[in-house]
């Protein structure tokens, strides 16, 4: 009798491992980081937190995922490369914190992802671009949720994610060191409140649905 119920649980186990949500083209990776973790003083990164974070968690960054038959990759926006398509582990490797540890890597999924591979292939033909260091419509740079906004829409030209008043203030209603240096170095008022996109509210958005997903497994 113990034999057949530890094969009934195997069995079980196997059909749970088999049914485990995989990673797939068109998905939306999150990089959170806690709210109380001290990034580095004067980096964007915890500027962006400081703005948006509400919560324990701050999603500081948003990547678009593209899975191959051999390799995963990822078509995001950062300082380093602009908007680029490269290997997941460039990912991990970029996003690895100061201490050596791994953010939070939240994963989300269209309800309808019928478009999925579309949105992916609308993304690429905006590889090349600067990083939007100015956080403003209408130029030729992108920042990380402005391209996945940009790339998410039907044939129609309709918006799957909105956009919302900007914020980059503190929880104090201050605005971060960061951000006061950045856009007195380009010569431009802090866009407080103009139209924009940050990965902490498309994150709530009501077209995506959760992954329980563990996208990274440290070796």
């Amino acid at each position: 009798m113990k034999k057949l119920i530890y094969l009934i649980l195997g069995i079980m186990s196997l059909a749970a491992c088999s049914r485990q949500a995989k990673l797939q083209t068109g998905d939306l990776i999150f990089v959170g980081i806690p709210a109380d973790y001290d990034l580095e003083s004067d980096s964007m990164g915890s500027a962006i937190g400081d703005a948006t974070g509400d919560g324990a968690l701050n999603l500081i960054h948003v990547a678009i995922a593209e899975v191959g038959k051999d390799t995963s990759w990822i078509i995001d926006a950062t300082i380093k490369h602009g908007v680029d398509r490269h290997p997941i582990d460039t990912f991990f490797r970029d996003f690895t914190l100061k201490d050596g540890s791994m953010p939070v890597f939240i994963v989300k999924r269209l309800k309808d992802d019928s478009q999925a591979a579309s949105f992916v292939e609308n993304s690429k033909k905006f590889l090349g671009r600067p990083y939007d260091v100015w956080f403003l419509e209408n130029n030729e740079a992108m920042y990380c949720s402005e391209l996945v906004r940009e790339s998410y829409r039907p044939a129609d030209g309709s918006y799957l994610f909105e956009n919302k008043p900007m914020n980059f203030k503190n929880a104090e209603g201050e605005f971060p060191l960061y951000w006061q240096q950045l856009f007195a170095l380009i010569g431009q008022d802090i866009p407080q409140d103009a139209p924009g996109t940050n990965p902490q509210d498309m994150s709530k958005a009501p077209v995506l649905k959760d992954v329980d997903l563990q996208l990274y497994h440290r070796k």
